[in-house]
């Protein structure tokens, strides 16, 4: 494998023992038995990021971040992405939890207007690496108030294809992204907060205008900092 950017954040470590995937599997059945739509009601020890992976691990869900508490059913929308897959009309969800932590605890609202943001898996002839992440909002919406609580939305995984592998820096990469071109209705939902998302200290900041012009004159230089 290439050496990654150090900019790229790997993974932080899991707890994988049997008692907490006990835990894990007694949660997941007390939300199954609520019905569509449920509230998981998180008392665990093991953070909730780690539940969450859990969940697409374990059972093929796919999730969606966003600072509504209140979806019932999500709907396609044009999004505007400089791929090809992430610039069309779907649901969008991923099949990582701190990923998609990151969308439910931006404040889009109000301060946050500009996300540059990645999650992926090199992919080797032995298999996969651990997952790398890279976070970033403009620079001026830490002057105001750039986080927030919000809400992950536990999505069923039929209906939904992952975005084809991409190449970056001499590595094949698999990327959590996933896309439905259909409504999808959520199972159920975790309410999560700023203090719930593991790399808070590590969000960077960029300068919308100069990214894009940077994005520009060279599309395939992901994320575009200063060299």
């Amino acid at each position: 494998m290439t050496q990654l950017p150090a900019y790229f954040l790997p993974q932080p470590p899991v707890n994988e023992d049997e008692a907490t995937l006990v835990l894990f599997d007694q949660l997941y059945e007390e939300t199954r038995a609520q019905g569509e739509g449920a509230a998981i009601h998180y008392s665990l020890a093991a953070p909730k990021w780690q539940f969450l992976c859990y969940l697409c691990n374990r059972h093929h869900f796919v999730l969606h971040g966003s600072g509504r508490a209140d979806i019932t059913e999500f709907e396609p929308r044009k999004a505007n992405d400089v791929t090809e897959f992430g610039d069309r009309c779907a649901v969008y969800a991923s099949s990582d939890g701190i990923w998609a932590m990151y969308f439910a605890i931006v404040n889009r609202d109000n301060s946050v207007t500009s996300l540059i943001n990645a999650c992926f898996q090199v992919v080797e002839r032995t298999g996969k690496s651990e997952s790398y992440y890279f976070f970033s909002i403009n620079e001026d919406a830490f002057a105001h108030t750039p986080w927030r609580e919000g809400t992950i939305y536990l999505l069923p995984g039929d209906s939904f294809t992952q975005q084809p592998h991409q190449h970056y820096q001499g590595n094949e990469i698999e990327i959590a992204q996933w896309a439905s071109p259909i409504p999808v209705k959520p199972l159920a939902k975790l309410r999560v907060t700023p203090e719930d998302f593991p790399f808070l200290p590590q969000i960077l900041s960029h300068d919308p205008l100069t990214l894009s012009e940077r994005a520009i004159a060279d599309p395939d230089a992901f994320p575009w900092l200063e060299k």
